[in-house]
């Protein structure tokens, strides 16, 4: 029987922050780890973001937040201060709740080891500054840093920060997480954000769509902002890796963990 490929759960900053539901959230992405281990499968991924502590950290300084098209506009002086935000305190402070749960978490960028490559995005007709995307390799997804820490039993959480030859790039968290599942060969991608998953104009949860039907509620309106970038990546990852992706908030995170159906499936094809 082959190994299932890994999990990849993408972790927002409004879900880390909100401590009624992040202690849940990091036990229940724990022991699936185990499960899978105990299964003899791959196991858990952990892609996070923090947006709205890098707007925090920038404010402070006097820096101004701009978004164009649900990501973040980022000049130059600005990236060290989103890198050390993002792939310093965030993504430590994570590390250290594995650990307290007995997980051997391992805490990285995309970058290190180039166990994810980037390169400075051209999918935008505006110049976001130094903004990633994740691009292909050459190189086979078992020979990924990924995989071998994956294969000792590791738990890698990654901070969306890229590497090319010029210096960091910020990569926008849910694509990053899309990059990875793609990367690594993944057998599901959880895209975690602060709504239920994706609502019609009613406000109402959309259990299953197409990627026929997010190109027609982006187009009248019903998606819009960050999850913008959301759906278009459940998309393209649901397509690549051949296996629905799931958008769901931190709350019903617990939920799907356990097997139950929770949040909007983004079906391939």
């Amino acid at each position: 029987m082959s190994r299932a490929g890994p999990v990849v759960i993408k972790v927002g900053g409004t879900t880390i922050e909100d401590r009624g539901t992040a202690g849940v959230l990091w036990n229940a992405i724990a022991e699936l780890h185990r499960k899978r281990a105990a299964a003899g499968d791959a196991g858990v991924v952990v892609v996070h973001g923090g947006g709205k502590a890098v707007d925090r950290h920038l404010e402070r300084l006097g820096m101004t937040s701009e978004r164009r098209e649900g990501i973040r506009i980022t000049p130059p002086e600005q990236l060290d201060e989103i890198v050390a935000v993002l792939a310093g305190r965030i993504n430590k402070g994570i590390v250290g709740e594995f650990h307290v749960r007995g997980m051997r978490a391992v805490g990285l960028c995309l970058g290190d080891g180039d166990a994810v490559p980037t390169a400075k995005t051209r999918r935008y007709l505006f110049d976001p500054g130094r903004v990633g995307e994740v691009v292909e390799s050459e190189s086979a997804a078992e020979r990924s840093l990924l995989a071998v820490l994956l294969r000792e039993g590791f738990l890698p959480v990654l901070s969306s920060i890229g590497i090319d030859r010029e210096g960091f790039l910020n990569v926008n968290a849910d694509d990053a997480a899309a990059g990875v599942a793609r990367v690594i060969g993944a057998s599901a991608l959880v895209l975690m954000t602060d709504v239920p998953g994706i609502l019609d104009g009613g406000k109402k949860l959309v259990p299953e769509i197409d990627g026929a039907g997010i190109a027609r509620m982006i187009a009248g309106g019903e998606i819009s902002g960050g999850m913008i970038v959301k759906a278009r990546a459940a998309v393209e990852t649901a397509s690549r890796i051949g296996a629905p992706v799931v958008i769901l908030s931190g709350a019903g995170a617990d939920a799907w963990c356990r097997g139950d159906v929770a949040g909007t499936r983004v079906l391939p094809g």
